[in-house]
C-alpha cells in the first residue's frame, strides 16, 4: 500500500510541475502579442488628396478602388471638395499604390492621370472634365470665380 501512495504522489507532483511550466510559458507570450499590436497601430497614416469626379456613383467607385488596396482601412471621397481622405497601414502599402488604384478605375488624382479606357467606360454622369479643380474648399462648387461675377 505504501508503494502505491508513493507512486500516486510522484505522478501528482509530475502533473503539478508540468502545469506550472505550462502556465509560465503562457505568461511569457502575452507581452509579445501586446507589443506587436502596438507597432501595427503606429503604422497607420492619414492622407488627403484631390480626385476628380462628379457624383455619388463616382464616390462609390473611387472609394471602392482605394479600399481594394491591401492595407487601406478607410476611404472617404468628398463630392463637393473633390478630395479623398484615406487611412492606411504604411507597413503594407504606400500612397502611390492608392493613387494608381484610383487612376486604374478611371479617375484622375493629383499624382496620376486616370486610365483612358477605364474613363471612357464610366457612366456619362461620371465623365468629369479633365481640367476640373481638385482639393476645393467648402465654399467652392466646381465653378471658377469669374462664373459668379457674370
Amino acid at each position: 500500500m505504501n508503494n502505491k501512495i508513493k507512486k500516486l504522489t510522484l505522478v501528482l507532483a509530475l502533473v503539478a510541475a508540468l502545469g506550472f511550466i505550462g502556465c509560465q510559458n503562457d505568461t511569457k507570450n502575452e507581452p509579445v502579442t501586446s507589443t506587436t499590436k502596438l507597432s501595427n497601430d503606429m503604422a497607420m497614416i492619414d492622407l488627403s488628396f484631390g480626385v476628380r469626379g462628379n457624383c455619388e456613383m463616382c464616390k462609390t467607385t473611387i472609394e471602392k478602388a482605394a479600399k481594394s488596396v491591401i492595407g487601406v482601412k478607410k476611404a472617404n471621397w468628398d463630392v463637393d471638395k473633390k478630395t479623398i481622405d484615406v487611412t492606411y497601414d504604411e507597413a503594407k502599402v504606400n500612397a502611390n499604390a492608392i493613387h494608381n488604384a484610383i487612376a486604374a478605375a478611371g479617375y484622375d488624382t493629383e499624382e496620376v492621370k486616370g486610365d483612358e479606357e477605364a474613363y471612357s467606360n464610366l457612366p456619362n454622369c461620371c465623365q468629369y472634365t479633365r481640367d476640373m479643380e481638385m482639393n476645393q474648399s467648402e465654399k467652392m462648387t466646381g465653378h471658377k470665380d469669374e462664373d459668379y461675377h457674370n
